[in-house]
């Protein structure tokens, strides 16, 4: 089965009252359409170091969502990490400025995202293609707090 048709069949029949903001369900929005991913948190230096590395793969709808206290310059690379991701950077207000598609397995070169970043979402590689994911998305999650948001929760 294809990204794109997994990523349809995930997607359909999703009632607006299941868009519950919860801890472990990122949902994105824009003009693409609308798409959910149950993901893993990492909040803190260890969890955000060990990431998604050592993986053999990732279910279709899932992912990893790493968040900072403040906004800043992020950065990151695939050491030890097997399967490709695409990596979605995200600022402060939950709008994505950034989109690194089809991060190589195990690539040591640096992945920047540019600054002022507060979150990255990493979700299997191809992913945002095959859904149209695009810069100036807007992202829901707990996580993302206070005047300004772009989709509250």
């Amino acid at each position: 089965m294809s990204l794109r048709l997994a990523a349809l069949v995930l997607l359909l029949g999703q009632p607006a009252a299941a868009e519950v903001c919860r801890n472990d369900t990122v949902f994105l929005r824009g003009d693409w359409g609308t798409a959910r991913f149950s993901v893993e948190i990492a909040d803190d230096d260890a969890e955000r170091a060990q990431g998604l590395m050592h993986r053999d793969s990732m279910p279709v709808s899932a992912g990893m969502l790493f968040v900072y206290e403040r906004p800043q310059g992020l950065s990151f690379w695939m050491r030890n990490t097997l399967i490709p991701l695409d990596m979605l950077f995200i600022d402060p207000q939950g709008v994505v400025r950034h989109i690194h598609h089809r991060a190589i397995p195990l690539d040591e070169t640096p992945i920047s995202g540019g600054k002022g970043l507060t979150h990255v979402l990493e979700i299997n590689g191809g992913m945002a293609e095959s859904l149209g994911i695009s810069v100036g998305s807007q992202v829901r999650h707990p996580s993302f707090q206070g005047t300004g948001t772009a989709w509250p929760c």
